[in-house]
């Protein structure tokens, strides 16, 4: 079982910059696939980033290719999502996913993942 919290997101101008954590519990973080997915209302939850079990690999939407870094600290049980040069269609509420079995690349194919955050509001204004 593996519990995820989400934390650093706000309201920021555009042009500004977030840095979105999620802290896993659970002894096995280091061996899962971790991902960042986004949802504004109304719309499916769609794919941002996500990185292999080691950090080796890591995997972006297009949308946020050059603005957007994941990143991991498997010692301190933690998944990151650096987003810089922030624009208004970022707004969104921001879900952190774990899995077991799917790789950085697959996890992109959609959001069917083995666990999920509660979300976390992000508001960028123009």
């Amino acid at each position: 079982q593996v519990q995820l919290v989400e934390s650093g997101g706000g309201l920021v101008q555009a042009g500004g910059s977030l840095r979105l954590s999620c802290a896993a519990s659970g002894r096995t973080f280091s061996t899962y696939t971790m991902g960042w997915f986004r949802q504004v209302s109304g719309k499916e939850r769609e794919f941002v980033a996500a990185i292999s079990w080691n950090g080796g690999s890591t995997n972006y939407a297009e949308f946020v290719k050059g603005r957007f870094t994941i990143s991991r600290d498997n010692a301190k049980n933690t998944v990151y999502l650096q987003m810089n040069s922030l624009k208004p269609e970022d707004t969104a509420v921001y879900y952190c996913a774990a899995d077991p079995v799917r790789t950085a690349q697959t996890m992109a194919l959609g959001p069917i993942v083995g666990y999920w955050g509660q979300g976390i509001q992000v508001t960028v204004s123009s």
